[in-house]
């Protein structure tokens, strides 16, 4: 069992179902290598040791005596630590509810449970998945296990890294701007957002109603297809949740790729966002390589990256606010500096910007519908370049740089990471492939060809036990102040309204963000027709 940690999900599998290996053996084993890494990566919040240790035995002798629940059957499995589970703190990374402790698991913890799957881990997530990685927080940020001293991705970072470096095969994460595709990219895993609707949100905390996202993040695109099969289904506890049959994604893995219309989104790095040419390269070869297992390449173009990041900004963080307020208001000083960076500038936001942000998505909702009669599925990089090193994270990057990830969260549809390949540092590339609503088997099914041509599954990192790199935890740097006359009266006059008292740093915070989100207000201030009601308009199911 000393290799157990280079497995994939589905091999691991394989070896359980045939004997080989005991969900016993394999629950110790990820046991001692967490204890002996995670000193190192810090991408565990809560081990689950005991509670695991009980159910790999119950796994292990049902599993002998012919009872398999299936294919996750005693496999140990990570949890982000925004997924609840009874009697375990699930705190989201946050002093805020630093002793919350749920009575009753996330309905996606509940199904992969009774698939057989045996939590293991909580892991680490940046300020209830939002922010950046934080060293102001409760819990230190994960780190990247290809080198310490880089950013794992985030939000969903502890997840990124748990799989990356072995722990597990697999782990649950959320996707509301990019927190799973984010970390796969940079962990050289792949990661999974499926369609919204498709998984429960039921007892996980919220980010973003409109664009929480949960899903996988797993050494494969077909161990991401294994997660997929058993959380995904309707869940009347959830009133986004979508009244669809589940994809059965681990079946459709064969389906060819001849003849399959691939739209190449070469505007991204060619006119929207500074690209690196690394990055650029390994997009156009897996371009290449899906054309040379009989895909048709063509460009495709989208929106510009911009108009989604403000549709996706405005309204996810002033959801975000709803949701946090009486804590923001009370005691903010207990919330980390960079969730207090983004999620304040919500204040600065109106009724009419919200409103206007809603409408703007329906209509680029609208022109997709012709991008997908053109299209089957859509590629592009999943991250700027390889990871950035952890003291290099600017906040205000948020407000002035799109993300290449957001316009799917906004668009609704699967999406999934892929490593694409490595820098000449070493460090994991990303690229991703994107569909249309509830296409959430081919897409799969085209990232696991796609995988096998372009990504060597069997390089890990080389993770060093013993304790984290020497160096000073990185401090981020008073806000950056850049207001127009009587701007600051604006703020104060705003803060006021909204009962939310300022102090001098509260209020470089919001100022830092004013030019920025004042700018996203104003672009999506557009002519709008009578017929261009807002996304989340309610519709009778019949």
């Amino acid at each position: 069992m000393t290799n157990f940690w280079r497995l994939s999900l589905a091999e691991q599998s394989a070896l359980v179902t045939g004997g080989e290996i005991s969900p016993t053996e394999l629950t110790d084993a990820a046991l001692m290598r967490i204890g002996d890494l995670d000193p190192a990566l810090d991408a565990c919040v809560t081990v689950m040791a005991e509670a695991a240790i009980v159910s790999a035995a119950a796994a292990t002798t049902e599993i002998a005596a012919g009872r398999s629940l299936g294919p996750l059957h005693g496999l140990p499995i990570g949890l982000k630590d925004i997924f609840d589970t009874a009697g375990v703190l699930t705190a989201g990374g946050s002093k805020t509810t630093i002793d919350r402790v749920p009575t009753r698991d996330a309905t996606s913890v509940t199904k992969l449970r009774a698939a057989g799957a045996i939590p293991l881990a909580k892991l680490t997530t940046h300020e209830f998945a939002h922010g950046g990685p934080s060293f102001d927080l409760p819990w230190p940020p994960a780190r990247n296990p290809w080198n310490r001293d880089h950013f794992t991705g985030g939000s969903s970072s502890g997840s990124g890294a748990a799989v990356a470096a072995g722990y597990v095969g697999a782990a649950m994460g959320s996707d509301t701007g990019g927190s799973i595709r984010g970390p796969a990219a940079f962990c050289g895993v792949a990661g999974f957002m499926p369609t919204y609707g498709l998984i429960s949100r039921v007892g996980v905390i919220p980010n973003s109603f409109t664009f929480d996202h949960a899903g996988p993040l797993a050494w494969t695109a077909g161990d991401c297809a294994l997660m997929l099969d058993a959380i995904a289904g309707p869940d009347g506890a959830d009133p986004a949740s979508a009244h669809a049959s589940p994809p059965r994604a681990v079946a459709g893995l064969g389906q060819s790729i001849q003849g399959l219309r691939v739209g190449v989104l070469q505007h991204f790095w060619e006119e929207d966002l500074n690209v690196a040419p690394e990055t650029v390269a390994a997009t156009e070869a897996a371009a290449e390589a899906l054309s040379g297992l009989g895909a048709i390449i063509q460009e495709a173009r989208i929106a510009p990256v911009q108009d989604w990041y403000d549709v996706k900004i405005v309204i996810a963080e002033s959801e975000l606010f709803n949701v946090h307020r009486r804590n923001l208001t009370a005691r903010p000083r207990d919330f980390g500096q960079d969730f207090l960076a983004r999620s304040l500038g919500a204040l600065l936001f109106t009724s009419q910007d919200y409103v206007a942000a809603q409408r703007r998505r329906r209509q680029l909702l609208a022109e997709m519908h012709g991008v997908w009669g053109r299209f089957d599925i859509l590629l592009a990089p999943s991250a700027g370049g390889p990871a950035p090193r952890l003291d290099a994270h600017k906040t205000k990057t948020f407000w002035t740089t799109p993300s290449i990830l957001t316009p799917f969260d906004v668009t609704a549809g699967p999406a999934l990471s892929l490593c694409s390949g490595f820098s000449e540092s070493g460090l994991p590339l990303g690229v991703q492939l994107v569909g249309r609503p509830f296409d959430d088997a081919r897409v799969l099914a085209i990232g696991s060809a796609l995988e096998r041509e372009i990504s060597d599954r069997s390089r890990r990192p080389d993770v060093s036990a013993g304790p984290p790199t020497v160096e000073a935890a990185p401090v981020l740097g008073p806000p950056d102040i850049n207001l127009a006359p009587g701007e600051t009266q604006r703020i104060e006059a705003i803060a006021a309204a909204a009962g939310f008292p300022l102090d001098d740093f509260l209020f470089g915070l919001v100022a830092e963000a004013a030019p920025y989100a004042w700018a996203m207000g104003r672009r999506l201030d557009r002519d709008y027709g009578f017929g261009d009601e807002p996304s989340n308009v309610f519709v009778h199911q019949r």
